[in-house]
């Protein structure tokens, strides 16, 4: 059951090193669904659904799932950046766990962690052969040491300016909060790096209709994007998983942002 203090803790856990990687796929389980949504689109131009159409079928169907590993250090071992990446961020305790397993539609694909900031390493994921999912750590925990906080830091820095294959970064907010400083700092700096970026506002289930349209309207302004660059979402109810799918593999189609730059 999906609460409130759910955050990415991926299984396994244990950094991968080049001899360790051995694909290990994860058991097929229908995940319970995650509010609807507009459209998505980045702050820069990404390929979004349709205002008010939902797909006309499945746009990503999952046939393959392998969790390949993960990086810990800056520098640190990664999978070979050979098919496309899009990466997942967000504060801890936005529900990233819970959107992952919605959008996969697997109930183990990443476990709904009671601590947040369990999640300290960069997570790959292969998808049918087609696309990588990149897991990144949650940021901004009070209960996880500065010392932590501060070597996510550069090790997601390392990822985003390093690798080669990145069509797009999905970042999450909570309806019922509004972006802090680290939300507002993390997407001026995609901004910055010019990476398209998707932001879906999870938990939407959590509030009734009236609050929940005006917190829609608060966070989208706070942040200054168009609203039609926003999904809604909710992993209770499955809400905004073919949006989000839709707009994500319009990404995976994209060619790669810019090449990696030099360590």
């Amino acid at each position: 059951m999906i609460g409130d203090n759910d955050d990415t803790s991926v299984v396994p856990q244990t950094t991968a090193s080049p001899e360790a990687v051995s694909p290990e796929t994860v058991s097929p389980e229908t995940d319970s669904p995650e509010a609807p949504a507009s459209e998505a689109s980045p702050r820069d131009g990404t390929p979004g659904v349709e205002d008010g159409a939902a797909p006309a079928r499945e746009k990503l169907v999952i046939r393959d799932l392998a969790f390949l590993g993960g990086m810990a250090v800056k520098g640190g071992w990664r999978p070979d950046a050979v098919l496309p990446e899009v990466a997942f961020i967000g504060r801890s305790n936005v529900g990233k766990s819970s959107l992952l397993n919605l959008l996969v539609r697997r109930k183990a694909f990443a476990r709904v962690s009671r601590t947040p900031g369990r999640t300290q390493e960069v997570n790959f994921f292969q998808v049918n052969n087609d696309f990588v999912l990149v897991d990144l750590p949650g940021y901004g925990y009070a209960k996880v040491s500065k010392t932590k906080r501060h070597s996510w830091q550069p090790l997601i820095e390392a990822y985003l300016r390093m690798t080669s294959q990145l069509r797009g970064i999905v970042l999450l907010l909570d309806i019922r909060r509004d972006p802090n400083g680290e939300d507002l700092a993390m997407l001026d700096y995609l901004a910055e790096l010019e990476i398209p970026t998707l932001v879906v506002i999870t938990k939407v289930d959590k509030l009734g209709t009236a609050e929940r349209a005006r917190r829609l309207a608060a966070v989208v302004a706070s942040i200054e994007v168009d609203e039609g660059q926003v999904i809604a979402s909710s992993a209770h109810t499955g809400d905004g998983r073919d949006e989000l799918a839709a707009a994500m593999m319009d990404l995976v189609t994209q060619p790669a942002w810019r090449k990696a730059e030099d360590a």
